[in-house]
């Protein structure tokens, strides 16, 4: 259990570090990956007025069968970068939440930028 609470909390103290360096404006939001054991959730969110322009996750009805698999997650990417692009937003900024850039968030990454959001 203890070590639980030691990988939650280092986890959320490299989350704190990011947020310092790392803000959404509204020509650029700040696009942020959740992953529980589950399920993905993505957000693309505007900083200075705090509210989220754009979300994706694979709890959704038409997006359930994106299974939380790197190789599939992917897909996920691909569909918040199209909404983004619905909203004529071509570009965006990266926050990996804490998560290390490899796995389902380096995939998540990877499909936007497939998808033609820039990062």
């Amino acid at each position: 259990m203890k070590k639980l609470i030691e990988k939650q909390r280092r986890r959320l103290k490299r989350k704190l570090r990011i947020r310092k360096k790392v803000n959404g404006t509204p020509d650029r939001p700040r696009l942020t990956v959740y992953k529980s054991n589950r399920y993905t959730y993505l957000q693309a969110i505007d900083d200075t007025r705090g509210i989220t322009l754009a979300a994706a996750s694979n709890i959704e009805k038409e997006l359930r069968n994106i299974r939380n698999r790197v190789d599939e997650v992917g897909k996920l990417g691909e569909v918040i970068a199209k909404r983004l692009k619905e909203k004529n937003i071509e570009k965006a900024v990266f926050d990996r939440n804490g998560y290390l850039f490899h796995g389902i968030v380096k995939a998540v990454a990877e499909g936007a930028r497939k998808a033609g959001l820039k990062f």
